[in-house]
């Protein structure tokens, strides 16, 4: 990896001014990360993110209405997240979500410096700015959560997205929690020359199919690597072997 670090983009999102400007402080030793704006809530802090599309959120737990998690429940792609609250309470729940880290109020210097360390391990897998509006790659992560459980996910480890009525199952891991969106929906988001739709039901990923073998009726069924099987319908087997080169 290159010596030399891009600066990151960073909003500063907590519904307290006085919070807000106590963390610009202690980021201005810090000249690798550009505060480039802030946001007291979640309906603010979701315009801010359309206009500036930042690498790093710094991200209160607890603002009036609506939580920092439902804020990252609202998004289609999420950049990396430091949370900062002053209950440390969430704490399990924030690594549970792989947050690059939590920091408790009032904030430490020497630990935000070793947050900011974390940093330099992280930025080679961060997306460049400018490409959230864009098909997302398999390197983006997405916040997911189905009742008290919640997790960030890159893209690339979700194997199989699945039709469940007007939601989507998605599987990941020994995980398969339902997300609040229709696999129509996610279908234009997604970067087709990673995750084929299959059939009426199945976005697939193709980097985790590991045999493939024709099937009943011009069809094809695609094994993953899990052991599930995914069956391309016969409209799409020839779209799927120009894709595979096969």
């Amino acid at each position: 990896m290159n010596d030399v670090m891009r600066n990151l983009k960073a909003v500063i999102i907590d519904d307290e001014r006085l919070a807000r400007n106590e963390l610009r402080r202690l980021l201005a030793r810090h000249p690798e990360i550009d505060i480039v704006g802030e946001a007291a809530s979640a309906p603010q802090a979701r315009e801010t993110l359309d206009d500036l599309e930042p690498d790093l959120l710094f991200l209160d737990v607890q603002m009036p209405g609506e939580t920092g998690f439902d804020l990252l429940a609202s998004l289609d792609s999420v950049p990396l997240v430091v949370f900062t609250t002053a209950f440390d309470e969430y704490a399990l729940r924030a690594f549970e979500v792989s947050a690059l880290d939590y920091l408790v109020k009032p904030i430490d210097p020497k630990r935000l410096a070793r947050t900011v360390e974390r940093l330099h391990a992280m930025i080679q897998r961060t997306p460049e700015p400018g490409t959230v509006a864009k098909a997302l790659s398999e390197h983006h992560r997405v916040f997911v959560n189905e009742g008290e459980r919640c997790w960030l996910v890159e893209l690339g480890d979700i194997r199989l997205f699945e039709a469940a009525g007007n939601y989507t199952r998605i599987f990941f891991g020994k995980e398969t929690p339902l997300i609040n969106r229709g696999l129509n929906q996610l279908e234009p988001k997604l970067d087709g020359r990673v995750f084929f739709r299959a059939n009426r039901h199945q976005i697939v990923n193709v980097k985790a199919v590991r045999d493939i073998q024709p099937w009943f009726g011009g069809r094809l069924l695609a094994r993953i690597d899990s052991g599930a099987e995914v069956t391309i319908s016969r409209r799409r087997a020839r779209v799927f072997r120009e894709l595979m080169g096969m």
